[in-house]
């Protein structure tokens, strides 16, 4: 037997224990290697309707997106009508953010690799128009430059929408449009929805949430954020299949299957090609490209993206050196425990690649003075306060705000201890996972400016 087909075995024989291990609804899964494609599914697409997942069933791929959206665009560039170089303000002359002096600089390459440097989780509801993106644009105008153009990575979904916009100016019609013209068609996609309308043609999975934190995951309320935030990730739904399918044009120098060149084999590798550090979080990778997600590892580089919408969470990686991709999206639970649990196999027997351990944190903690971190960090989305006790215990407080609130999102309190250098780790797991927090930058008077946790979090009053 082929090692795809032991592959293709062991998901069939592995994936409905695994989803039950970690509460996990439904699943689905294509792995690519050698050229051929095998898929899997198991669970339920929705425990209120008893739906069962198939492998062409559409699930939502959240962030993952955002690569679609980083191909839109270069294959702009291809066509000689963009210049990542010059500020986005040459094509979208309309793009105002509340630092007129960062807003005439900031280009289309900062915007690709999240260093653009302004507030990024803005999720504002502008309707569900074709004219939603444009008007987007408009809610932008008060949001706050949190650093100076291309100083740090900061992840930035708004980043995101303005190149969707981009995108749309510059092909003359609707975002949604742009990607059933310019990928759907010339890849041959088969089960891939931009929206409700689309995704409920096919077996479509639902989110499910938890109404507390011990009750069981239940069927999300809605389906999908605003569409506003399409180009960043809150509609785009597919079969893990057609997932493997875009990630192998992209394996294959642009090519698809039927031969059409969909993007260039230059555009191709300026994509992978790192061009941020981000800080050592653990749970992320360790650079950005323009639009991809880079892993380095002692086996090679990974190159990949995450996504999560309401409920639902996708993880997309690809190993180029190897001809291999694997898609595995899921519908609620802890969808990151189980990745991991195929990943590691599935990477390990397709591309000899382990995947780097998890961050944990130290079985003892060194005993450290946090009086650099303590203080408020304000985001659109929540504020964290960083406070330690007389005892020297150093405690995170989150408050959820906006849209985050809105969703149902608790306050949640949790105990860090000392990681390593300047970052902070909980000592307990959220979900099967301890994230990091590192603490960057000085506000003038020897604290920390950032709170960064993938977002760089800017210290209030700072």
């Amino acid at each position: 037997m082929t090692a795809l087909t032991d592959v293709e075995t062991w998901i069939a024989e592995q994936l409905p224990a695994l989803i039950e291990k970690y509460d996990v609804p439904g699943a689905a899964v294509a792995v690519l290697a050698g050229g051929e494609v095998v898929d899997h599914a198991a669970g339920l697409l929705s425990r209120a309707t008893g739906v069962e997942a198939t492998p062409d069933s559409v699930f939502q791929i959240g962030s993952v997106t955002k690569v679609w959206t980083a191909t839109l665009v270069m294959q702009l560039v291809d066509e000689g009508r963009l210049d990542l170089e010059l500020p986005i303000r040459t094509y979208l002359p309309e793009f105002r953010i509340a630092d007129e002096a960062a807003a005439v600089k900031i280009t289309t390459r900062q915007l690709l690799s999240h260093t653009a440097g302004f507030e990024g989780d803005i999720f504002t509801d502008t309707g569900t128009g074709d004219d939603c993106v444009e008007k987007y644009l408009d809610v932008l105008h008060e949001v706050p430059q949190l650093f100076p153009p291309g100083e740090l990575f900061s992840y930035n979904n708004a980043g995101y929408c303005v190149l969707g916009r981009l995108v749309e100016v510059l092909r003359e019609k609707p975002y949604d449009a742009c990607l059933r013209d310019h990928l759907f068609a010339p890849l041959g996609l088969t089960h891939a929805a931009t929206g409700p309308y689309e995704a409920i043609l096919f077996r479509a999975a639902v989110g499910h949430l938890q109404p507390a934190p011990d009750a069981p995951y239940e069927a999300a309320p809605v389906w999908a954020m605003a569409r506003s935030n399409s180009p960043a990730g809150s509609m785009l739904a597919m079969r893990p299949r057609d997932l493997v399918t875009f990630a192998r044009m992209h394996l294959e120098g642009g090519v698809a299957a039927d031969g059409t060149q969909v993007l260039s084999p230059a555009s191709v590798a300026a994509m992978q090609e790192a061009q941020v550090a981000l800080p050592d979080l653990g749970l992320m990778g360790t650079h950005w490209g323009l639009g991809w997600e880079l892993f380095e590892t002692p086996d090679g580089v990974l190159v990949g993206h995450d996504g999560n919408t309401i409920g639902q969470a996708a993880f997309l990686r690809t190993v180029p050196e190897r001809g291999v991709a694997i898609a595995l999206l899921t519908n609620g639970g802890d969808a990151f425990s189980l990745y991991r649990d195929l990943y590691s196999h599935l990477l390990l027997q397709l591309a000899d690649v382990t995947l780097p351990a998890l961050p944990a944190p130290p079985a003892e903690a060194e005993a450290i003075d946090a009086s650099r971190y303590v203080g408020t960090y304000s985001a659109e989305v929540f504020d964290i306060d960083i406070s330690q006790g007389d005892d020297g215990r150093i405690w995170m407080d989150l408050k959820p705000s906006g849209i985050a609130e809105e969703l149902g999102e608790k306050p949640e309190r949790k105990e860090l201890v000392h990681y390593d250098g300047d970052s902070l780790i909980p000592i307990e797991a959220d979900r099967g996972m301890f994230m990091p927090h590192a603490f960057l930058g000085d506000d003038g008077a020897g604290h920390a400016l950032y709170l960064h946790v993938g977002r760089a979090v800017r210290r209030a009053g700072a």
